[in-house]
C-alpha cells in the first residue's frame, strides 16, 4: 500500500478509500471508536471485508488514512508546498495545521466520545506534517547534520504541540497571530538542516 493515499492515482482504489474513511467518518458521529468494528466499517461502506483488507491492515490505519488525507487535502486546496527555503512556506504548514486542528475541536460533544483515540489523531497529523516538511529537506550536506527525517520529526512534534497548546489555551490570539510566534520556535529546528544557516533564520519570504 502507497505511504498515502494522496500517491493513489488509480480512481477505482481512490473511491473504495474514500467510501471506507467516509464510512468511518459517520461512524464516529455515533459512537466511540472502541466499538466501531471493521465489520461496522465495511457495512456502512457496502463493501466486503476482504476489500477492506485489501487497503488497510485495520481500522487504526484507516484512521490515520482519513485524519492524514484531510489534512494533505486542506494543504493541496491552498497549494501549500514546503520547499525549505523561506519562513513563509513553514507558517503556511503552520496555519494549516491551525485551521485543521480548530475544525477537528469544534464538536465538543464528539471531541469528549472520542478522546480515547487522541494519541491516535496526534499520530497521523504529526506525520501527515511530517510528511510535507521532509519533502522539501536537502538530502545531502558536506558537514555531519542530524538526518532530514530526524529534523522533520522533531519539527512536526514542535509543530503540533504549540498549536494543540494553542487550541485548548484561550488566549485569544487568531491563527494568523500564532503563526509568527510558533515559526519562532520551528525555524531554529529547520535550519538544523543546512549547516551554514544553523544560526540564521530561515530568508523571508
Amino acid at each position: 500500500m502507497p505511504l498515502s493515499d494522496c500517491e493513489v492515482r488509480d480512481p477505482r482504489i481512490r473511491r473504495t478509500r474514500q467510501l471506507l474513511q467516509g464510512a468511518l467518518r459517520n461512524l464516529m458521529q455515533k459512537k466511540s471508536f472502541d466499538e466501531i468494528s471493521v465489520q461496522d466499517i465495511t457495512d456502512e461502506a457496502t463493501v466486503n471485508r476482504a476489500t477492506f483488507y485489501d487497503h488497510y491492515t485495520d481500522k487504526f490505519a484507516l484512521l490515520d488514512a482519513m485524519v492524514a488525507g484531510g489534512f494533505h487535502r486542506l494543504l493541496d486546496e491552498r497549494n501549500v508546498k514546503y520547499d525549505g527555503t523561506c519562513a513563509s512556506a513553514a507558517g503556511a504548514v503552520i496555519l494549516a495545521t491551525c485551521d485543521y486542528l480548530s475544525e477537528c475541536h469544534k464538536g465538543q460533544a464528539e471531541c469528549q466520545r472520542q478522546s480515547a483515540f487522541e494519541p491516535l489523531i496526534e499520530s497521523a497529523i504529526t506525520k501527515a506534517i511530517r510528511r510535507v516538511l521532509i519533502s522539501g529537506m536537502p538530502r545531502e550536506g558536506r558537514l555531519p547534520v542530524p538526518a532530514p527525517e530526524m529534523i522533520a520529526t522533531t519539527a512536526s512534534w514542535a509543530i503540533y504541540g504549540a498549536v494543540k497548546e494553542w487550541c485548548g489555551g484561550g488566549n485569544g490570539l487568531t491563527a494568523e497571530e500564532i503563526v509568527p510566534q510558533i515559526l519562532q520556535l520551528v525555524i531554529p529546528i529547520l535550519n538544523a538542516s543546512d549547516p551554514a544557516n544553523a544560526a540564521a533564520p530561515l530568508a523571508r519570504g
